[in-house]
């Protein structure tokens, strides 16, 4: 059976009316970014913010309709706000405001990303597989366990993981109307592409949608004043890394490997990329760095040891510290409570917490790098 075309998903389309307009969405301009491949259908409704949080309904119709057509295998469809411009007077009086915008009102899109966050934190790795989202949930966890409000934003688009690592049930609601509330757990905010579709819907878009996506997530959420972000990276150095090192001001990186050769080459990758774009790599974690046996405390280096320790040393950064492969840190992962908040005074939630006091005390010493290097201006 062979897939729709585009054209034919427009034609199916013109039976969903918006229930407020009264016309059908295809007419209203409504269908967004739409996309056929090998039998997957994506796009986006494109709404007004202030109905956003109303529209679930049509967007959960326009998914369930598309994905009973003949051919189709997959059907993801996500909301994306409208912003008209306003009317010249109106522009005029905002012109006049220059510093910020008003509460509840979703920030314009050539605003600065992220605002009131102090610092933003990418944690990444050259290749999957080797434990970076379990690495930055419980970094996260951790820098909220020394006292510092913490977001965590899954910028993984194509594997968002964080529902399943934290245990979050549900879908974000909107406090002011116009922009979503992250979801919390264990006290730190949290927003992934995962809280939006469903877990087993695959995402695929092609990159300028990922940016726009990624861009939403950081613009059009109700984040609020923080100490710090964790970024949950993509594996490897494409689209995702570039729009954040390009859009956000990173206050650095942290590179996640497994001792091994094959993936120190891939981190050794993202390591670089990170440098030609002016991003600090803050250190090294070193992850399943040893196994030992639960039964008789056997110590075995299945992936070998020490390499990324002797990786940092090469290239002259910080060994953030190393984790053990342990099956307790796998089971706390997957069953939604993390190790360092279902055992924080335990031997792996100390490893995570002393790894967190490095990569803070990097970022302090580099905050104060910059006051030092500002200009004194001196009134007499």
């Amino acid at each position: 059976m062979t897939e729709p075309s585009e054209q034919q998903i427009l034609e199916a389309l013109k039976c969903v009316v918006d229930p407020d307009r009264k016309r059908d969405i295809v007419g209203l301009g409504m269908v967004q970014g739409l996309r056929v491949e090998n039998g997957h259908v994506v796009m986006a409704l494109q709404v007004d913010p202030q109905r956003g949080p109303s529209l679930e309904p049509l967007r959960k119709q326009v998914e369930t309709l598309v994905h009973k057509l003949p051919g189709v295998l997959t059907a993801s469809v996500v909301l994306t706000a409208e912003r008209p411009s306003p009317p010249p007077q109106q522009q005029r009086q905002a012109h006049g405001h220059a510093h910020g915008h008003g509460h509840g009102q979703p920030a314009p899109a050539s605003a600065p990303l992220l605002p009131e966050v102090g610092a933003i934190i990418a944690v990444a790795s050259g290749k999957g597989g080797v434990g970076k989202s379990t690495t930055a949930v419980n970094l996260a966890l951790a820098l909220a366990s020394l006292g510092k409000r913490t977001g965590l934003l899954d910028a993984d688009i194509y594997g968002p993981s964080m529902r399943r690592l934290l245990g979050i049930e549900g879908q974000p609601g909107s406090s002011d109307g116009s922009r979503l509330d992250p979801m919390e757990k264990y006290g730190i905010k949290v927003m992934s592409m995962a809280f939006l579709v469903e877990e087993e819907t695959p995402i695929v878009w092609r990159g300028p949608m990922v940016q726009s996506a990624l861009e939403q997530m950081m613009r059009d959420v109700a984040w609020g004043p923080l100490d710090v972000m964790i970024v949950d990276m993509p594996p490897g150095t494409g689209d995702t890394q570039l729009t954040m090192a390009q859009k956000v001001p990173l206050a650095g990186a942290v590179i996640v490997s497994t001792p091994q050769d094959i993936a120190l080459i891939d981190a050794r990758k993202g390591l670089n990329m990170f440098r030609k774009v002016d991003v600090p790599v803050l250190g090294l974690i070193e992850n399943m760095s040893y196994f030992c046996c639960p039964n008789c405390g056997h110590r075995t280096e299945i992936f070998g040891h020490g390499g990324a320790r002797a990786e940092a040393d090469r290239l002259g950064m910080e060994f953030l510290g190393e984790i053990p492969l342990d099956i307790v840190i796998r089971e706390t992962s997957d069953g939604g409570h993390p190790i360092v908040a279902s055992d924080p005074t335990g031997e792996h939630a100390r490893a995570y917490i002393a790894i967190a006091e490095k990569v803070w005390a990097s970022i302090e010493r580099s905050i104060a790098a910059r006051t030092a290097k500002a200009p004194r201006i001196v009134v007499s």
